[in-house]
């Protein structure tokens, strides 16, 4: 992936064919690959749509040697919803599944992250460090705050999930003032298991990259997991302090380019 870096463009999505270059790849991944379903999600035109696609931004990483006209140049998506973009009395995507009321109180400016996902062909390279790094210059201009979203296991056995979920909850359990609580009836309980039952090597690889890079640059999670039938998945809810992590971001980025990454 190293030497195909430099083809790679990013930027937000411009117009309907984009949004739908977006749609396909995420029908790809989260419906082909992960059997999602949802009441939007459109099988004849393989798009994976829901009703907050037109409320964001959709940051794109695109190969331009990919065919562009059968929408497959689009290779990494994240969905983002700035705060301030909501109407009064209308809520996150996030709020279907847990209670946000601290960080809504936090009067700090806040960012949803969603729908994250990278083509099969391009996981373990380099795009998702460069999706973050352009992130971290939309973060910066539209000075966010709070980033927070849902992060996926996939499947919905959660006593498979115990060591990755107990680990969590006992090392990464948001401060009090910017707890999100899981909502019923979905809510599954994190913390069951005591500290001494936990298997952190055993933790670790059962917990997606995703999680464990949002967990490197500090990130915390949300009381309780919700688990997403439809998706067949189990969410938890993870914040990031965008002060905290700028620190991190750096250290984490220039260790990992000194890695060869």
């Amino acid at each position: 992936m190293t030497e195909e870096t430099p083809s790679f463009a990013l930027r937000l999505a411009a117009d309907a064919r984009d949004l739908r270059a977006a749609q396909r790849l995420r029908y790809e991944v989260f419906v082909g690959e992960m059997g999602s379903d949802g009441p939007m999600v459109d099988h004849a035109a393989r798009l994976e749509c829901d009703e907050f696609d037109a409320l964001c931004d959709h940051l794109l990483l695109i190969d331009p040697r990919r065919d562009a006209q059968a929408l497959q140049d689009v290779v990494g998506v994240y969905r983002l919803l700035p705060g301030d973009r909501l109407l009064p009395g209308q809520e996150f995507y996030s709020e279907q599944e847990y209670d946000l009321t601290a960080l809504r109180g936090s009067g700090r400016r806040l960012l949803e992250l969603g729908r994250s996902c990278v083509h099969p062909d391009y996981r373990g390279g380099a795009a998702m460090m460069l999706m973050w790094n352009h992130l971290a210059e939309y973060v910066l201009e539209r000075g966010v705050e709070l980033m927070f979203g849902t992060a996926s296991f996939p499947g919905t056995d959660v006593a498979a999930l115990a060591q990755p979920l107990g680990y969590l909850w006992h090392n990464h359990l948001a401060p009090e003032s910017l707890r999100a609580e899981a909502r019923a009836p979905h809510r599954v309980a994190m913390g069951d298991l005591p500290p001494e039952a936990i298997d952190r090597r055993a933790a670790m690889q059962a917990t997606p990259a995703l999680i464990k890079a949002y967990l490197r640059l500090g990130g915390f999670v949300g009381d309780g997991a919700w688990v997403d039938h439809a998706f067949n998945t189990t969410d938890v809810l993870l914040v990031m302090d965008t002060a905290r992590m700028s620190l991190k971001h750096r250290d984490y980025y220039t260790r990992r380019q000194g890695e060869g990454a």
